[in-house]
């Protein structure tokens, strides 16, 4: 009986559906993927969830506006997310709706357990309101325009709401929130976002507004069914809902805590502050790390639709390839910091970093196998320095990415990746099998065999970034499908392995840019 798996539970944010994705959305989800394919690689039973938040003032208004009712709007757009997870090839294990039966249920247990712990209690609410953030400000966050308006740090208009409602008691979460903190420091990522955080939370809580009455589109608060609960105290628990909450006996109980929430910056507060205050006061673990990236400029100007600079995924795959994207977003800016999307950055890694590092060493060193080794696997001869050298380097490769990619430091690590590629041209330059054949053909093959058992270990923790191409060159290499996870990098490959003719991965690009 082979060992238990560990279980690795790693989710997107759900994203709200009172728009169509664009870029931001599948850098995160692209992000995740890499996180949970890696961690199959790397023996794990991997949950890996996304999904669609879909209550809350926001979308019952994109609704009218789109002349639907809400369910239908949220059809409409929900299936426009579930598009782009394919066209960005991601693995995603589940994939949640907050309109589903099995999040109402949990959700109204979630608050159930918060009103029997004495967490929640009735009152009236009346201060500033965000209907595009879905969120509450204080006055002192807010900003006062020239004209007198208010807005949000978020830029979003405010309006005063007065009603009647449930608080939630998030004051008195203060010094449990900072001990857990404190006790947990690698919690919230990166260390600048825990130190807002921190600054947030020891500025002082309130009570928190957690039901409304002024719109119908939401969970009906039980009991009392004038109210539906405030969209974020619903939205959240869609990372526990997916687990089969509150049945202990469901298929995926165990994978709660979740691993790793992955969000964008703007909605750390939700997930760092009110998640974990919501989770232990209902009894249930909080999740074990919360991530915010940054957000993605367009050639230096910020994403908006008036400016017509809004990137459809599924186009940028159309036009570049989608291991290509998937490899620029994850190379281009250190990973939880700003970035700015340019095609001319993206056209520049492709054609270096993909095409002439990666792509020219692979077709050189396979054609070469192929030319002069009659397309068979060579034996590797007696190692010399420089041999050992480059072996273990790529050697190194799984546990050098395991410890960035735990921290979410990607760019890091495909940076130690190509610092063995770019390792691997410089091998094969002073090498020069190409001219070994005519003076020592025995140490052209050795060298050919260190080459490609090189290129296999790049190849093989590459695939979590660029899994279609990587699958190609692992195909070239002659590794079987069942050898590509990271334990299999210890048995070499067999001596006379039969190698399909070498064909290009990466082509170069050629485009209008300038």
């Amino acid at each position: 009986m082979s060992p238990m798996k560990p279980k690795f539970y790693v989710t997107t944010p759900i994203y709200y559906v009172n728009d169509v994705p664009h870029i931001g959305h599948a850098y995160t989800t692209v992000a995740c993927d890499v996180l949970a394919r890696w961690k199959r690689l790397d023996g794990f039973d991997v949950f890996f969830l996304t999904g669609t938040d879909e209550h809350g003032q926001k979308v019952e208004k994109a609704a009218s506006a789109a002349g639907l009712d809400p369910l239908a709007f949220t059809d409409r757009v929900s299936t426009a997310f579930q598009d782009m997870a394919r066209a960005m090839g991601v693995s995603n294990d589940d994939f949640i709706r907050t309109t589903e039966l099995r999040h109402k249920i949990a959700t109204t247990e979630l608050w159930r357990r918060l009103q029997d712990a004495g967490e929640i209690y009735l009152g009236g609410y009346e201060g500033w309101y965000a209907v595009r953030d879905e969120a509450f400000y204080d006055e002192a966050e807010l900003t006062i325009r020239p004209d007198g308006t208010r807005v949000a740090p978020s830029g979003a208009p405010v309006e005063w709401v007065v009603e009647p409602s449930y608080f939630f008691r998030l004051s008195a979460w203060q010094d449990r929130l900072l001990e857990f903190y404190d006790s947990h420091p690698d919690f919230i990522a990166p260390v600048s976002r825990r130190n807002e955080v921190l600054s947030f939370v020891r500025g002082g809580l309130k009570d928190l507004s957690v039901s409304r009455t002024s719109f119908r589109w939401g969970i009906p608060v039980p009991g009392d069914p004038a109210h539906v609960m405030y969209v974020w105290l619903d939205a959240l628990n869609n990372y526990v809902t997916a687990t089969g909450w509150p049945d202990p006996a469901a298929p995926r109980a165990g994978f709660w805590p979740a691993d790793l929430h992955m969000v964008g910056k703007d909605i750390l507060r939700f997930h760092a502050v009110y998640w974990p205050a919501f989770l232990m006061a209902a009894g249930l673990a909080p999740p074990k790390r919360v991530f915010a990236h940054g957000w993605w400029t367009i050639e230096g100007e910020k994403m908006s639709k008036s400016l017509g600079n809004v990137i459809a995924p599924a186009d940028l795959v159309a036009a570049y390839g989608l291991d290509p994207v998937r490899f620029f977003l994850l190379r281009e800016v250190p990973f939880g910091s700003d970035g700015d999307f340019s095609r001319r950055a993206l056209i520049s890694r492709m054609n270096v970093e993909l095409a002439n590092d990666l792509g020219n060493l692979s077709q050189r060193s396979l054609s070469l196998v192929a030319r002069n080794c009659a397309g068979v696997l060579p034996p590797r001869g007696a190692p010399t320095d420089e041999d050992a050298a480059i072996l273990a380097a790529a050697g190194a490769l799984p546990a050098l990415l395991r410890g960035y990619i735990d921290r979410q430091a990607f760019h890091e690590a495909l940076e130690e990746v190509w610092k063995v590629v770019r390792a691997g041209n410089g091998y094969i330059d002073r090498q020069a099998p190409w001219a070994l054949k005519k003076t020592d053909s025995e140490r052209m093959a050795s060298v050919l065999r260190v080459l490609a058992d090189m290129l296999r270990s790049v190849a093989t923790v590459l695939q979590p970034f660029m899994p279609g191409s990587m699958t190609k060159m692992l195909d070239q290499l002659g590794v079987p499908e069942d050898a590509r996870d990271l334990a299999a990098l210890a048995t070499p490959l067999s001596d006379g392995t039969v190698l399909p003719p070498p064909r290009g991965v990466f082509p170069r690009h050629t485009d209008d840019v300038t």
